[in-house]
């Protein structure tokens, strides 16, 4: 008996064909070291940051009434700048950071900077629990879960609110990566996590937080390369192909 298995293909496969097909990736540039750097990609995918510039790069961008003397360094970039957003960002459908985390120490005193970062939107399934909840992930019959990002904690006001007191929901600059998600789940079909403070390091204690995971689904083993896949029976394959 044949199968058909329609797979979202590995997170690096995802890139190059999105990029080999011409997509370009998204770019977003805050000016005002007051203002929230916003990515987005709604309801079409989950973040993956592929580069990101605090300092400056131009002399064009963001110069708006400013002097020529604090556009002239051109050479301008503090080192980590996307480690920081990947590590806030990936993953997430919607991620807001504020431009002033930036700048310590300053890359280039005197030079008026902004924060540039461009981006991809992967097509990965985007999955939210509260705490003291249970996370169920799972993907169709054939198929395997490969996480691709997964963190704990609270990044803003509206998520998992009910019935909680301001107090628990005002920490907003609270997260830690939950690599016991990938651990637990990469390779199973289905997969169950409890989501509390007794599983994960609690980043922000009297925080009400949640589980935000990125993951897609994938055939298995050596069939994952494809974006589309045939395979017999699950019975007729040899052990090794398995």
């Amino acid at each position: 008996k044949m199968q058909f298995c329609t797979i979202s293909i590995s997170v690096l496969a995802v890139t190059s064909l999105l990029l080999s097909t011409g997509v370009a990736p998204e770019m977003v540039v805050t000016c005002d070291v007051d203002t929230v750097h916003r990515l987005s990609c709604d309801d079409i995918g989950v973040i993956s940051v592929q580069a990101a510039l605090y300092g400056r790069a131009d002399s064009e961008t963001c110069s708006e009434g400013r002097p020529p003397s604090e556009l002239a360094n051109t050479l301008c970039s503090q080192d980590g700048t996307a480690d920081v957003l990947k590590r806030r960002c990936d993953g997430k459908r919607v991620c807001e950071v504020s431009v002033n985390v930036f700048g310590t120490p300053d890359p280039c005193v005197g030079t008026f900077k902004y924060l540039q970062t461009n981006y991809t939107c992967l097509p990965a399934i985007h999955h939210v629990t509260c705490q003291h909840s249970l996370a169920h992930l799972h993907c169709d019959e054939g198929q395997v879960i490969s996480v691709y990002g997964a963190t704990y904690g609270r990044y803003d006001q509206t998520t998992c609110t009910y019935r909680r007191p301001a107090s628990e929901i005002q920490n907003i600059d609270c997260s830690q990566p939950a690599s016991i998600v990938s651990d637990s789940c990469n390779g199973k079909n289905s997969c169950i996590i409890k989501v509390d403070s007794s599983m994960f390091e609690d980043p922000c204690v009297g925080t009400y937080k949640y589980l935000e995971v990125a993951y897609i689904c994938e055939c298995k083993k050596y069939l994952s390369e494809y974006l589309i896949c045939f395979f017999t029976d699950p019975s007729t394959i040899p052990k090794e192909s398995v």
